[in-house]
């Protein structure tokens, strides 16, 4: 049975109740579109162990959409929810408004998670959330290619920047003249935030910001992994990358027209489609980093649940979202719709590897990502995400010094983070 739950901001969110009567012990969840059926499947297993009635809301395709329906709910301390669906970056937006879990989740099953993702939903030594699954930038390339060229793939930047180059060049001499060395994502966007934080943090120029608001981003080594990636632009990547987001620059890879490309995990399924022309042909592994030392670092994108500070009934909120973030339905999650779990004794569960296999290679990657800056910039993380994102495009465009926009960058960071 369905029904209207509520119309904020001009959208409409819909519930859907189970089948016997609500009782006083029933709580609300609220599950992304993407994976709305996954979220209704392990509802209802929930409900039929537990007797527990559960109001399951669809959150809008664009999950952008979704924030102003939570500030909405916010700000009238709106009982209507007790579950919450939070992606990464909305963590420091709204940890005043959720509950510290520590109390209500033991803390072995919160050792069960990566600690990358765990200790981001610590903010000022409260458990906020616990993690759904996870998503970090990954490197897709060209087996085929590399093994014709005798090369491996590659584990620095400066590596990568030569191999792209080298087989790029190779391969136009003999009959791909549209081929590219390297596919990623250089729109003006929060795509080129996970990006350039990539290339930042792998070299050991820190995360944009400090945990306690700092802006760190003008040192050497920033002005070095950006001047690098400045560098490839009409060299190892098309002059178009800097209108690429993720589809644009899968497409890219997929067409055959890539040696290597940066994206997220999904990639991995729309590369193995049936008729595809990379089937059997590529590998994946953890992104290279900035100098031999450093550690490969992904751009966190982990999803989370949360638990309002409104809700009527906390514990038995806290109860199913147990159940979510657990081993049980994580694993259900990876089979049936290629989830990565967060739950770190899945990577070596033999179901899970047969349904996305890459997890083994991955697991590196996904224990070093690295979290954008979200908890230390708590309500202006999206102004700060945009003027870092909109100064990295222009460096990267060659329209200014890199040093001087990098001063410039900074000053403009620290008016946002003390924005009201």
């Amino acid at each position: 049975m369905k029904h209207l739950l509520k119309t904020l901001a001009g959208m409409t969110v819909i519930a859907v109740v189970s089948a016997f009567p609500a009782k006083a012990d029933t709580v609300s969840m609220f599950c992304s579109a993407t994976d709305y059926e996954l979220c209704e499947k392990a509802v209802q297993k929930w409900t039929k162990e537990t007797g527990h009635d559960v109001k399951l809301n669809r959150m809008p395709q664009n999950l952008d959409d979704a924030i102003p329906i939570y500030q909405q709910l916010f700000a009238a301390q709106s009982t209507d929810m007790d579950v919450l669906y939070i992606d990464v970056i909305w963590l420091g937006m709204f940890k005043d408004h959720l509950l510290d879990l520590t109390s209500l989740v033991p803390e072995e099953e919160v050792k069960a998670h990566f600690a990358s993702a765990a200790d981001a939903a610590r903010l000022d030594g409260k458990l906020l959330s616990m993690p759904f699954y996870i998503d970090t930038g990954l490197m897709f390339y060209r087996k085929d290619l590399l093994e014709k060229y005798g090369k491996q793939p590659p584990k620095t930047w400066d590596e990568l920047t030569a191999t792209a180059k080298e087989i790029q060049d190779a391969e136009r001499k003999v009959g791909s003249p549209d081929i590219w060395g390297y596919a990623w994502q250089g729109r003006s966007y929060e795509g080129l935030t996970c990006d350039a934080l990539e290339w930042i943090a792998s070299a050991g120029g820190g995360t944009i910001l400090s945990d306690d608001g700092e802006v760190t981003i003008n040192n050497p080594k920033t002005e070095a992994a950006l001047s690098r990636a400045r560098g490839w632009i009409g060299t190892i990547s098309p002059e178009g990358v800097l209108n690429y987001d993720e589809e644009n620059s899968r497409a890219l890879f997929e067409s055959g027209n890539a040696v290597f490309h940066r994206n997220w995990p999904y990639v991995w399924g729309t590369s193995q489609a049936e008729g595809g022309k990379l089937v059997g042909k590529f590998g994946v592994s953890a992104l290279p980093v900035g100098a031999e030392g450093q550690k490969s670092s992904g751009a966190l994108g982990t999803a989370y649940l949360g638990v309002s500070k409104y809700s009527k009934n906390p514990e038995l909120a806290a109860e199913l979202l147990r159940y979510m973030v657990g081993a049980e339905d994580q694993k259900m999650r990876a089979i049936e719709g290629g989830y990565n779990p967060t739950v770190e004794a899945l990577y070596e569960d033999a179901d899970v590897l047969a349904k996305i296999p890459f997890l083994g290679m991955a697991k590196t990657a996904f224990e070093e990502s690295v979290a954008r800056p979200s908890a230390a910039t708590g309500k202006n993380y999206n102004r700060v995400s945009r003027t870092f994102y909109r100064a990295v495009h222009d460096i990267i465009s060659g329209k200014d010094d890199v040093a001087k926009e990098l001063a410039d960058l900074e000053r403009r960071l620290e008016r946002d983070v003390k924005a009201k």
